[in-house]
């Protein structure tokens, strides 16, 4: 299941050195997801991803991964939609899956893949932003 449990210097808080579980992620699709509390409405947020193979030796978890549609968009679309710094991350749960249930649940879902333009997905926020204050008035959500 894991490749090892090791102990690396971390260098912080004056604290001893941790012992980390060290794994390789397989290479290939996956998302990545945040659920983020916007106030008055939840936001789930997605990026599709491909993992690649890490550079050697990292001292932690080895999954890296390059963004849909590319990193300089990605990440910019990820701090737009407020995705938080922690995610979940899934080989087998797709960015359909993830619509799927923010409909079910009556979250708002954002998705961040090959076709995502900066500009769009800063008007599809927006217009988030407007049915999600007025909905509720007219009773639908």
């Amino acid at each position: 299941m894991f490749d090892a449990l090791e102990v690396h210097p971390l260098s912080i808080g004056g604290k001893e050195d941790p012992v980390r579980l060290v794994f390789n992620a397989r290479t290939g699709p996956a998302i990545t997801a945040s659920i983020v509390d916007l106030g008055n409405r939840f936001r789930v947020i997605v990026n599709e991803v491909d993992s690649v193979e890490p550079p050697p030796k990292l001292p932690v978890a080895r999954a890296v991964w390059k963004c849909r549609s590319d990193f300089k968009t990605a990440c910019a679309t990820w701090i737009y939609a407020g995705g938080a710094h922690h995610t979940g991350y899934s080989y087998g749960v797709t960015a359909e899956h993830m619509e799927d249930f923010a409909e079910i649940a009556g979250v708002e879902f954002v998705v961040i893949d090959a076709k995502t333009e900066l500009r769009d997905f800063k008007e599809q926020l927006r217009q988030g932003e407007i049915y999600y204050h007025l909905a509720p008035g007219l009773g639908r959500l």
